[in-house]
């Protein structure tokens, strides 16, 4: 399942890092995210939020009914 990640950053001046895992879990998913997010990143991070990654093919919208 993909996972996406965004970690804010940058103190008072927020920032927001976001990519895609691949992984069986959240758990898993979080290992591999832990790995991927920059050292400058990681260094200023104060949240990280873990959610299913949506897919462009299969999103409903408000118009389709």
């Amino acid at each position: 399942m993909d996972y996406q990640i965004t970690v804010r950053y940058g103190g008072s001046r927020q920032r927001y890092h976001t990519f895609v895992v691949d992984a069986d879990d959240a758990r898993a998913a979080l290992r591999v995210a832990a790995e991927r997010i920059p050292a400058e990143v990681a260094a200023d991070a104060d949240l990280v939020e873990l959610r299913e990654a949506v897919d462009p093919e299969r999103r409903t919208y408000a118009e389709e009914g």
